[in-house]
């Protein structure tokens, strides 16, 4: 998935430390490697995590039509996926779903779970690592303690 579309991904911005771009990768190896594990259909499911945020606009700034950036950008993203390859109905569900638990329709497929869940780990490590990081060396600062 070498396209301009993907590869813009990186200049965006995702969660504070990491871009786009940066998170897809993540979401998607990490999910490649479990549905693998667990004999699932580890292709279609490194697709849809590579392409789960498939957005081109910053979700804090911009407010999108028809409800809130968590049930509208994965729409977004399908549409926008949907321009560059075609997508099966797992990849579909896997994408629109991966916001469950902030959305309602809970996803129909393992792979799709397997996505969501990723979604939500890379997510909050691709925030508290840096950030606890950072705090440390703030700590180490202050108390004037090489790090």
């Amino acid at each position: 998935m070498y396209t301009e579309d993907v590869q813009s991904l990186g200049k965006f911005k995702q969660h504070h430390y990491s871009t786009r771009l940066e998170h897809s990768i993540s979401v998607s190896y990490l999910s490649y490697r479990l549905a693998k594990k667990w004999n699932g259909n580890a292709r279609s499911t490194a697709r849809a995590g590579l392409l789960h945020d498939l957005f081109f606009y910053d979700w804090r700034t911009e407010k999108m039509d028809g409800g809130s950036h968590a049930y509208v950008h994965p729409r977004v993203a399908v549409k926008n996926a949907e321009k560059l390859t075609e997508l099966s109905e797992l990849e579909k569900d896997i994408i629109i779903k991966h916001m469950w638990l902030a959305t309602i329709a809970p996803p129909k497929y393992k792979e799709s779970y397997i996505v969501t869940l990723v979604d939500k780990y890379c997510a909050a490590h691709e925030v508290i690592v840096p950030a606890c990081r950072n705090a440390k060396t703030k700590v180490y600062t202050m108390l004037g303690v090489a790090s």
